[in-house]
């Protein structure tokens, strides 16, 4: 099973987001790579599209499934991790790093405290 980062914050569908400054830095977990296998394309929205909490952004395709992405807090995308275009497999060698999705200035600041924390995630991701 993955290890979780502590310092990030989780969803139930498998996003992670990390504090960056006033922004938060958004991708999918670990789990959701393995669960999806190897990535072969990330559908991502442009800079500037609001963002509603719990509706889709994206898409994720893989050798086994097209997974949706789904907003962790509302907000404003401010960027996109372009990179992905062209290095889709990125999101399965480093989801936490250079798999980053989106960057997101969110409506609310405290939304970030209300997502799962690495322990509820840990139980989450374990009861599948």
């Amino acid at each position: 099973m993955s290890e979780f980062p502590a310092d990030l914050r989780y969803t139930k569908e498998h996003e992670w987001a990390r504090k960056e400054g006033d922004l938060l830095v958004v991708g999918i977990t670990s789990h959701a790579v393995e669960q999806l296998g190897d990535i072969t394309m990330v559908t991502l929205p442009e800079a500037g599209t609001a963002l509603t909490v719990g509706e889709t952004f994206g898409d994720v395709d893989s050798v086994k499934a097209v997974s949706e992405l789904y907003a962790p807090v509302d907000g404003e995308v401010v960027e996109i991790n372009a990179e992905l275009e062209d290095a889709p497999e990125t999101v399965n060698e480093a989801p936490y790093e250079g798999g980053w999705m989106l960057k997101i200035r969110p409506s609310d600041p405290a939304a970030f405290e209300g997502l799962m924390d690495v322990a509820a995630y840990t139980k989450l991701a374990a009861d599948g």
